[in-house]
């Protein structure tokens, strides 16, 4: 009996069993192929790499082996990896998004039933909004009147929230405890303990995480209500977030990737009307300003950042906050502020296409802006104020790298009016970047050799610990170490289990390899033994007679057990 082994998240438990049977179902070729295109080449598949920028073809997936390996990037894994890599999911998001397209059933632990229970309770309350939308006039013309195409509500999945009485009527017939609606945010207590629904006459916009699950709700009004938001959220709960959700990136992500853009807006409609314009990177955050949180997902692909904000004043320090956040952690972007009382669903409304066009090709970058707005909230006539501005505004660059720093220093200079040796910037100690790769090292195809046919043969691996060590390794002693350490799954090794130009090794092959690798070794000892000035001569004479008894033995064809002389 097969005892079951599980996947974690949040307390959701999916059966490994389960899992294996959705890996055989996968092919590598087939999943990539569904994001990017990929060429015939020889027995393997190449393209560029999607996940950095590179001038020819260094991404190779083997449809033998079910992995795929960048070259460049020295990224690498199979379908699953793949998924996770490209859509920004985790490893349970990846398997269900897969288990979804490839008609798996995926089978869950007992424990996690409650959390599968919520996904159809939010799932099913979404169908109830979009029928409701269906029976009422006033919610269709309100999207009519703002040129929301029938296309885009399908796409967005929009729907309207009836009076709180028909919802909770709706939740109680369908078996949907108080406490489970409470926990998911779909409904609220008021202060004096009556319950009601949370969202109540408005249009509903459905949240969904990266990989497309639901987890939430937004809700805009469309009467006259007085001493209510325009605009409410799902409360924060055990699945909802909005810090770090963006609204519309399960449907962006695409776009985002292939483009090497993203447009931030303020609203959800927005979002709507900007994809119906074919503006289809833009997403948009949950009334909340821009966190540190949104950071993970807005690095993926590493897209320009484009913040399209509005021209209120609101608008503005919500784009001088998202600047100068994304300054200081070297992201790449610009900023678009529309003019008062106009939003990007107006436009695209109006049939400005192509000024929405030119104003995200015409950005002001994030240095420049937060430089600009610095210094306009202060007088620059008066000198006092001047001085103030200019503080402010090295304040702030002295958030920023030493390169920027340098870059934006005249900058500064000329918008204010003074003389660049008044722009005194601190030098910060800049923390070493985790992200700079080491100088490419020399390959050694014997090495490399024996390491793929260690990947190809696991039980080689009892018989080379007995006679050699990685000292033997002159380039590859961490891939030796990888592959002995069992970590199949390490980028540097499916790189060269991939590679067509690497020998898999009979037995005997393998033998006469190790002996060549063992004569090189010890030949070097030779010459590193003589160029020891601590040795006495009866020492080095000594070691020097031992090497070559068991070069001898090498030149012989004898597999001899390494020994560290020294």
């Amino acid at each position: 009996m097969i005892t079951p082994l599980y996947i974690c998240y949040n307390t959701i438990m999916i059966e490994q069993q389960s899992i294996e049977t959705l890996k055989n179902r996968l092919d590598v070729v087939d999943v990539i192929e569904r994001y990017i295109e990929l060429k015939k080449a020889g027995a393997n598949f190449k393209a560029n790499c999607p996940f950095h920028e590179e001038n020819s073809p260094s991404f190779v997936v083997s449809p033998s082996k079910q992995i795929y390996h960048c070259f460049g990037y020295g990224a690498g894994g199979d379908s699953i990896k793949f998924v996770m890599e490209y859509e920004n999911l985790n490893y349970p998001e990846a398997i269900e998004k897969l288990a979804s397209e490839y008609n798996v059933q995926l089978q869950y632990t007992q424990g996690s039933k409650d959390n599968y229970h919520d996904k159809k309770i939010l799932d099913n309350y979404n169908l109830f909004f979009r029928k409701k939308l269906s029976e009422n006039p006033e919610a269709q013309a309100y999207f009519k009147s703002r040129g929301v195409y029938e296309s885009s509500i399908e796409k967005f999945e929009l729907g309207y929230a009836p009076h709180s009485k028909e919802s909770l009527e709706y939740l109680n017939k369908n078996g949907v405890g108080m406490q489970e609606a409470l926990g998911l945010g779909i409904i609220a207590k008021s202060d004096d303990g009556r319950v009601y629904a949370r969202f109540s006459k408005r249009i509903t916009f459905p949240v969904f995480t990266a990989g497309g699950k639901l987890v939430g709700f937004g809700g805009r009004i469309i009467d006259n209500r007085e001493n209510v938001g325009k605009y409410i959220n799902s409360p924060t709960t055990k699945i909802f977030d909005k810090s770090s959700l963006l609204y519309g990136y399960h449907k962006a992500k695409t776009t985002i990737m292939k483009k090497g853009e993203i447009i931030i807006v303020e609203g959800n409609l927005d979002v709507v009307m900007l994809h119906q314009a074919g503006f289809t990177s833009a997403v948009a955050t949950l009334g909340t300003a821009l966190t540190e949180k949104h950071i993970p997902i807005l690095k993926r692909g590493d897209p320009k950042i484009i913040l399209a904000y509005d021209g209120d004043d609101a608008g503005v320090a919500a784009a001088f906050k998202a600047a100068s956040m994304l300054s200081h952690r070297g992201m790449f972007g610009g900023v678009v502020i529309f003019a008062k009382g106009i939003d990007p669903a107006d436009m695209v409304k109006e049939g400005k296409e192509d000024e929405l066009k030119a104003l995200f090709s015409k950005t002001k970058g994030f240095v420049e802006f937060c430089i600009e707005h610095i210094i306009s909230q202060f007088d620059t006539h008066n000198p006092i104020h001047k001085e103030q501005a200019l503080k402010e505004a090295v304040k702030y660059l002295n958030t920023l790298s030493p390169m920027l720093q340098d870059e934006y220093k005249p900058y500064l200079s000329a918008i204010l009016g003074v003389q660049e040796r008044h722009v005194h910037i601190q030098q910060a100690p800049q923390e070493q970047s985790t992200s700079v790769q080491s100088p490419r090292r020399h390959e050694d195809i014997a090495e490399l050799s024996i390491i793929k046919t260690l990947l190809a043969n696991p039980r080689m691996i009892d018989r080379i610990l007995n006679v050699i060590s990685s000292e033997i390794f002159q380039s590859h002693r961490e891939e030796l170490d990888l592959v002995i350490g069992d970590e199949v799954e390490h980028p540097l090794l499916i790189g060269i289990d991939i590679r067509d130009d690497i020998q898999v090794h009979s037995d005997e092959e393998f033998t006469q390899q190790i002996i060549f690798l063992l004569r090189r070794y010890y030949n070097n000892e030779l010459r590193r033994i003589n160029s020891i000035t601590t040795l006495s001569l009866s020492e080095k004479t000594f070691i020097i007679r031992k090497i070559r008894e068991v070069l001898n033995r090498l030149q012989k064809g004898e597999l001899v057990p390494y020994e560290g002389f020294i």
